[in-house]
Parts: C-alpha cells; structure tokens; sequence
C-alpha cells in the first residue's frame, strides 16, 4: 500500500500545476535547498514560459547567491512578463549596478519608479548613482522629486543641492535658500546656504550663514574650511588661521584647507609654521601634487632653493601621475540607447 500512496504522490506531484510546483520551490530555497527548488522552478517554466513567481524567485536566488549574471537573466524575464512589477525591476537595477552596469541600472530603476511614482527611496538611490555616473542633470531632476515628495526632512533637501550644483542649475541658489528657511537649526543647511551665496559672489551675505553653521556643529569641517578661505581671499590672514587650522583638526586629509592655511600663515610671514603644515598635509595625502607645489614657495622664501626645486619637480611628476586628482567632474548626458 504504501509503495502504491509513493507511486500516486508522485504521480500528482508531475501534474501540478506552476503555482503548486513554486510554492514548493520556495519552501525548499527557504532551506537552502537551492538545486532542489531550482530544478521545481524550472519545470514551473516549462508548463507555463511566462510564469512570473517562478522567474522572479529563480533571479532572487541568484542574487541572493551573489551570481548576478543568471541573476540578470532571470529578471529581465520577470520583468518582461509583469511590466506593472515593480519588485522585479528594482532587483534588475540593483543585480546590474553589481554588475558595474551603472546606465542599464538607471534604465530598470527609470522602469520600476514608473510603476511607483512615489517611491522616494529609489529617488534617493537614482540620484546618487546619476551623479556618481555625472548624469548631473538627470540627478538634479530626481532629487527635485525627492524634496517635492518628502520636503518636510532635511535629507532629500541635501542630495537634491549637491546634485544641482554639479548640474550648474541656475535654481541651485534658491533651493539652498528653501533649505535653510525650512530648516533653521540644521548646519548643513546654513553652510550650503552660505557656500553657495559665497558662489554667486554676495561674500557679505554668506559670511552670517557660515558663523551659524560653525556654531551649530562645531564638528562639521566644510564652514570652517569656507569661511576661512574667504578671509584669505580677502587677505585677512590672520583671521584665516584659526578656522583653516579647525578644519584641519576635524578633517587631517583635507587637502584644500591645508594648502589654505600654508597660504594664510605664508600671508603672515609664518613661514616655518606653513612648511610644517604642507609637510603633515603631504604625508597624509603622498599622491596629491598641491602641497608640494606650496612646499616649493616656502623653501624658497626659506632661502632653500634646492629643496624648493626638488619639491617643485616633485609636484609635477605627481600631477603626471594623478591627471584627475585636481580636476572637477564635468557632467555629461545620460545615453539615450545602452552602450554595447
């Protein structure tokens, strides 16, 4: 008898249908039975081709295994047999950025926020990646959405300047300024306030937005930074110190400071204390040509003029070496049809 139930059960288990044969195939993945449940999910997909759970649980488990490439084969089936999915077509995005498929990402996640038009999380994740892609202007447009959506917290608010200010968007000022007015308290908002009055040219009015933001978080090196370069570019120099050196305390990379403060005590005649900053900012930073071009000044006004030249040269080999390291990003479209 019971070799005749075995014979039965197996009998209705070759009969069932896709449904039945992938829930079972979920049951045996949730055990980490992987081969068992693939081998379920593929006879689903032979009854029926189209069959979404199946192809959608079968590039899950892919992804889930880190084997991205069948990942991506998979989804893209799920997502072609439910255009309306959403889930599928953000895996398909993520399983591709793994794939450091940065454009085609963009294109499933264009896709699955058309499913969700408020998904304010993706907004978040496609305008980071636009912008690490410099698709500038198409993550200026999303992190607008971001802050049309969800305005009533600072985040969005932030992503969305960053995003517009690489963009050169004429509006960026005037969304800093929204910033700031909705959050009062906030030091970031203050600073990219500030920063980017400081940007237009209106020094005067940036300098009260930098204070705020410096007293606000004293940890926080960008207003220290800024506020104390402008006094260098007002040669106040001696009022440039103090914050360049904070900035500096709070960030010891920070190559732009350290340069600043070089310029500021060499401004003051404080020669030996701007070596010793290049120096340290030198050591912290090997690849980066700019404080051994400063370090150069200050061994000739040092009266050194053969480490000033051997500082020089340095500076050169290295700007060869590392062309980019003082370039901006410079944006650029996002390709209309996928790159092959």
């Amino acid at each position: 008898m019971t070799g005749l139930l075995a014979v039965t059960a197996m009998a209705l288990w070759l009969q069932a249908g896709p449904d039945l044969l992938s829930d079972q195939a979920q049951q045996l993945a949730m055990q980490k039975r992987y081969d068992e449940a693939e081998v379920l999910w593929k006879r689903a997909l032979q009854a029926a081709p189209d069959h979404f759970p199946s192809l959608f649980n079968l590039g899950f488990m892919r992804y889930s295994l880190g084997q991205f490439t069948a990942a991506e084969d998979w989804l893209t089936r799920a997502a072609r047999a439910k255009p309306g999915d959403f889930n599928s077509r953000y895996l398909l995005g993520t399983t591709l950025l793994k794939l450091e498929r940065r454009e085609d990402a963009l294109r499933a996640w264009r896709a699955a926020l058309a499913v969700q038009p408020n998904n304010y999380k993706l907004m978040q994740i496609m305008s980071v990646e636009y912008s690490n892609g410099y698709y500038y202007k198409e993550a200026c447009a999303v992190g607008r959405q971001a802050v049309a959506l969800r305005g009533d917290t600072p985040e969005p608010w932030f992503v969305a300047i960053k995003a517009c200010f690489e963009a050169r968007d004429p509006e960026t000022l005037a969304l800093t300024k929204q910033a700031a007015e909705r959050f009062p308290e906030s030091a970031r908002a203050n600073f990219e306030y500030g920063f980017q009055l400081q940007k237009a040219g209106l020094r005067d009015e940036s300098l009260p937005f930098l204070r705020k933001a410096m007293s606000q978080d004293p940890s926080y090196e960008e207003p220290f930074y800024f506020y104390g370069n402008l006094m260098l570019l007002d040669e106040q120099y001696g009022q440039a110190v103090e914050p360049l050196r904070t900035a500096l305390k709070l960030r010891p990379d920070y190559v732009s400071a350290c340069v600043a403060l070089a310029k500021a005590l060499m401004g003051l005649d404080r020669n030996q204390e701007a070596k010793e900053a290049l120096e340290a900012c030198a050591r912290m930073s090997p690849a980066h040509p700019q404080p051994h071009l400063f370090l150069s000044q200050v061994y000739f006004r040092l009266g050194d003029e053969e480490k000033a030249t051997a500082e020089k040269l340095l500076s050169l080999r290295l700007r060869r070496e590392n062309p980019t390291i003082m370039e901006s990003p410079q944006a650029r479209p996002f390709p209309v049809t996928p790159r092959r």
